[in-house]
């Protein structure tokens, strides 16, 4: 029997199911003790430094979240979310990272029951870009206003090897239309080695983003029953090989719906655990996908889907337990899902994706090749329009990754306080550039009253006199990518 160890490097002990299964035993033991619930609110509530305008935040281990999260007392998860919206406050402020996912390649060689992509749905449409493809589809995307793109492919070592991820990689950082560029590519491809991290790391890659699917091991080989995704511990153990090929910030996922959400849940948690236990920094960003409907796969086939209500305190209780982890959700889930999120957790969204190979320079949504439906449709300038309206600061930046803020860089300046001082005013210049350059009429003069009203809350004075100058600047005299 393999024993719990956050430090081991090997996926069955670091990722231990006895010890996921005592917690959640532990856990439904204790979920009505109030005396715990309040010492768990309290270890977990922000606390400031003295540094300045920093706060610091404890988190929770594994076993602390999932007594809140299957807590049942309706004035304690009044309080679990009224804590998730201040961490969320406390560290990313009203600011929305803003991307759009990029499906270069559908040719796939795994067997995965949940995805439209497994090699034996001879069904969909396959498609793989060529360079020129690539090219349109970047420019479509700026033409929208993007500046940040997650790069999507199946596995398949012939029609999809890493030569052609970079090829696609330098393509995209190489088109540059009217006002438009890619400043930042996200990768989100297959566990790969050592060797092929570091080349993407070499390629100037942002994040690496590798969903677990579930850390059930049982349950992850009977859903990958063939293709090298089956191997459990390949996957679970990539995040450590991309740190070891240089890749400072990785991204981890679970597909809620495959397996039980408590299970899911303590499982996600130990990952990051763990890497902060080896590495020393934690998960730069954590997903939260549903299950939904494709081509080929029918979600009420797996039978542990989670309400609506559900999800949102997933979300409310793994912000508390990972303060100052990103957080992403997808255009998977609907306006009002995403918009409950927002508050409680989720710290980046896409905005009108297309899930399917080529899709963004198709006039009409094509459905033949998409990995999954869409829920939220509306085109980017809604959504922008939709976040002001709601108080959000749309951003667009990337300055942190091209200013070496990464990995524990990134974090020191997350907890100390600064990121304020940085982020706040590159969110309003690059809301700035998209007013400018691909809004309406109407999300413009809803941008710049927005931007006239959250200059006033940069702390430092110079750094707001330097922001504004900026911003004048971009709406004035053409001046383009400022950044602290």
């Amino acid at each position: 029997m393999a024993i719990y160890n956050p430090k081991s490097m090997k996926a069955e002990e670091f990722i231990n199911h006895e010890e996921i299964l005592a917690s959640i035993e532990w856990a439904e033991a204790h979920k009505h003790d109030v005396e715990l619930i309040d010492r768990l609110l309290e270890k977990a509530r922000p606390k400031p430094t003295g540094k300045l305008d920093g706060v610091h935040c404890e988190g929770l281990t594994h076993r602390e979240a999932l007594v809140l999260l299957l807590c049942e007392i309706p004035e304690k998860n009044e309080e679990i979310f009224k804590l998730a919206e201040e961490i969320k406050m406390a560290y990313y402020g009203n600011r929305i990272v803003m991307f759009a996912p990029l499906y270069l390649s559908n040719y796939c060689v795994n067997g995965c029951l949940y995805c439209p992509y497994h090699l034996k749905n001879k069904n969909i449409a396959r498609k793989k870009l060529t360079q020129e493809e690539v090219k349109a589809e970047v420019i479509a995307l700026q033409d929208m206003g993007h500046k940040r793109l997650a790069i999507e492919a199946g596995e398949d070592p012939k029609m999809n090897p890493i030569e052609y991820i970079l090829e696609c990689i330098d393509t995209i950082y190489s088109v540059k239309h009217k006002n438009g560029d890619i400043r930042r590519v996200n990768v989100n491809i297959a566990a790969t080695t050592v060797e092929n991290y570091r080349k993407l790391a070499d390629a100037g890659i942002g994040t690496y983003i590798l969903f677990q699917e579930t850390y059930h091991k049982e349950s992850y080989e009977h859903l990958h029953p063939t293709g090298p995704k089956h191997d459990y511990a390949y996957h679970t153990e990539a995040m450590d090989r991309a740190m070891e090929g240089g890749i400072d910030d990785v991204g981890l996922g679970v597909l809620f719906g495959l397996e039980l959400y408590k299970y899911e849940f303590a499982g996600l948690l130990m990952h990051a655990e763990h890497l902060e236990a080896v590495h020393g920094v934690g998960p730069h960003t954590i997903s939260v996908p549903r299950v939904k409907k494709a081509d080929d796969i029918d979600p009420d086939m797996f039978d542990n889907g989670i309400s609506d209500d559900l999800f949102i305190k997933l979300v409310a209780c793994i912000r508390i337990a990972v303060p100052y982890t990103g957080m992403i959700m997808s255009t998977r889930e609907s306006a009002e899902v995403r918009a409950k999120t927002l508050k409680v957790g989720i710290s980046q969204i896409s905005g009108a994706s297309r899930t399917s190979v080529g899709g963004y320079t198709e006039e009409e949504r094509p459905h033949d090749s998409e990995q999954f439906d869409v829920s939220d449709q509306r085109t980017l300038d809604e959504v922008v329009g939709w976040l002001m309206d709601m108080g959000y600061i749309p951003s667009f930046c990337t300055a942190c990754y091209r200013e070496g803020r990464t990995g524990d860089r990134f974090m020191s300046l997350l907890k100390t306080g600064q990121m304020i001082n940085c982020c706040h005013p590159n969110a309003l210049m690059t809301l700035s550039e998209f007013l400018e350059d691909y809004a309406s009429e109407e999300t413009r003069e809803t941008g710049y009253q927005l931007i006239e009203k959250e200059l006033a809350n940069i702390p430092k004075e110079k750094v707001r006199a330097i922001a504004a100058e900026n911003i004048e600047a971009i709406r004035n005299a053409g001046g383009r990518d400022f950044r602290f």
